[in-house]
């Protein structure tokens, strides 16, 4: 039987001398797997040259977070994610570090679901030109910047104009992303295997603007409107609180479901309800 390879990526700052994550490779070894720690210090595209192409499951030991930026940088890997939960609230990293080796041993016995979780992809346009294109598991964010006044942001879907929202900002997340920012902002939890965009306004500066569901196969497209007295005014677009890029008046980002998608290997049998009404009551 073949030996089962599994990518090990740890948040430094979480596990401090990558304790847990040497323990992690030690204990896969004793159950005759194979465990590989991610070199270097900072999770970025160039140091996953070390991913063996034989890896069957990478754990990610961090937050919620970590596993995210570890989603985006190996999209289109089609390997599924693991999360280890090191931080204080996890949706994603779903075992907790009391729990690590019973969900080792599951996973070496092939004791898993995987469940698939769509991803966005934003292409941001400045100056007539597309500037940058990347992808999202939780969310697309546009924000206000520089000074502290709300922006216009005006939404169109599939081609056809929506409405101007004056706010902070505007959120469209993933099913996945729902329980996260936009969820603070307050839109609705969505189960995390549907297929659907939700459109968030941040702190609008109106009383009837309202979370905004849209089909996975719709797209939307937001765009800086002008600042006041017709000037120019400042926002940027974050990829899942990552990736600041600097937009102005007349620059827009278009968001759609993404070809990519992220597998999640889910170890514990409880339903999304369970795991929904447990973090509620810890937070």
């Amino acid at each position: 039987m073949r030996t089962k390879t599994f990518y090990i990526i740890a948040n430094s700052d979480k596990d401090e001398n990558l304790e847990l994550a040497r323990g992690v490779r030690d204990y896969l070894e004793q159950k005759g797997a194979k465990g590989v720690i991610r070199a270097g210090e900072q999770e970025r595209t160039e140091d996953y040259a070390d991913l063996p192409d034989d890896t069957c499951g990478i754990l990610v030991l961090g937050g919620d977070g970590t596993l995210l930026r570890a989603a985006r940088e190996l999209a289109g890997r089609s390997i599924p994610f693991l999360g280890i939960n090191l931080g204080h609230l996890g949706y994603l990293a779903e075992i907790e570090r009391q729990n690590v080796r019973p969900a080792l041993d599951s996973l070496i016995a092939g004791g898993y679901t995987v469940e698939e979780r769509m991803m966005l992809r934003g292409v941001v346009h400045s100056g007539g030109k597309l500037v940058t294109e990347d992808v999202a598991l939780n969310d697309i964010v546009l924000n206000r910047c520089g000074s502290l006044r709300v922006v216009d942001y005006k939404v169109y879907v599939n081609g056809e104009y929506l409405n101007s929202f004056t706010a902070d900002g505007m959120i469209v997340s993933t099913p996945t992303g729902s329980t996260g920012y936009s969820l603070s902002a307050g839109g609705p939890i969505v189960s995390p295997t549907a297929s659907m965009l939700v459109l968030t306004p941040i702190c609008p500066h109106t009383l009837n603007s309202r979370s905004i569901v849209f089909s996975g196969e719709d797209r939307i497209r937001i765009e800086i409107g002008e600042g006041r007295r017709g000037g120019p005014d400042e926002a940027c677009a974050t990829f899942d609180g990552d990736t600041c890029i600097p937009m102005r008046t007349g620059d827009y980002v278009e968001i759609g479901r993404s070809a990519e998608v992220t597998y999640i290997l889910k170890i514990n049998q409880v339903s999304f309800l369970e795991v929904l009404r447990n973090k509620l009551s810890r937070s």
